[in-house]
């Protein structure tokens, strides 16, 4: 046999640890790069854990919640633990900054404009008087952006009369001109949504949701289930009138399949 020089030694050496280096067929992918929600470490939001903290759909998303007070801080609160960014904006900045102290640095606080600015997709829960002024204060922040609608107003108010035809949802549309519009988390307490989180998808509660964009109403179904509640569509935003306020579906907590039966879909 012809003996084997230093060179040839280490070639042969390398190649066998590049063979070695390559995963066996079939064999599984290391646990970071898993789909939904089992990303490398180091990719993880900063500030996110490494377990039950990835959003249960989908890559975290940045979210603005413009009114971070009972609804829109409970449920602001409730994406965060669930791996989204998420900037809270109100009237009492030191309050909300308070609210969300803890939550590490997915939870942010900025201005009414900042959090329009900030989210790629955003919450409004605010008083129904409210809004005829902020759709024209952000009416650059939210053109062209999804907006998930918990507010609420009475189809006797003029202004809901006057663009909804006594319509709240098509009123607020309206009045948020420009905006992939969605009416969620709109006919339930705070206090049940942070329940059903709790409950870890567990018995859901029911979450009525309506839009006339499609892209509207699949976000709002995905973070509605982020909330481990249960999305219930019942289409376009004309049949938003099925879960308004006065309706039998306003603040009835229950389960999908009540729900449904409640709202005939």
């Amino acid at each position: 046999m012809k003996p084997i020089n230093r060179r040839h030694f280490l070639n042969l050496a390398a190649a066998a640890a590049a063979v070695a280096a390559i995963p066996a067929c079939g064999q599984a992918a290391p646990s970071g790069n898993r789909q939904n929600g089992g990303a490398n470490p180091a990719s993880r939001p900063s500030g996110s854990s490494s377990s039950g903290s990835a959003p249960q759909s989908g890559r975290p998303l940045k979210i603005g919640i413009i009114g971070a007070g009972w609804l829109g801080g409970t449920v602001g609160r409730i994406w965060v633990k669930a791996g989204h960014e998420v900037m809270f904006s109100a009237r009492d900045l030191d309050k909300v900054r308070r609210d969300v102290q803890g939550l590490g640095s997915r939870a942010k606080v900025g201005t009414v404009k900042e959090a329009a600015a900030f989210g790629d997709v955003l919450l409004f829960a605010v008083p129904f008087g409210a809004l005829q002024q902020l759709g024209k204060d952000l009416a650059g922040e939210i053109n062209g952006k999804i907006v998930l609608d918990a507010s609420n107003g009475n189809e006797t108010e003029p202004l809901v009369r006057q663009l909804g035809n006594g319509n709240v949802g098509v009123a607020i549309s309206k009045l948020l001109a420009g905006s992939h519009y969605a009416r969620a988390f709109s006919c339930v307490d705070a206090t049940q949504i942070e329940a059903s989180y709790e409950r870890g998808g567990r018995n859901p509660l029911a979450v009525p949701i309506a839009s006339d964009h499609r892209d509207a109403l699949d976000m709002a179904a995905r973070l509605v289930r982020d909330a481990h509640c249960a999305p219930v569509s019942v289409g376009g935003l004309a049949n938003s009138a099925k879960f308004q306020r006065g309706t039998p579906a306003f603040r009835n907590h229950t389960g999908e399949a009540e729900m449904r039966r409640i709202l005939g879909v």
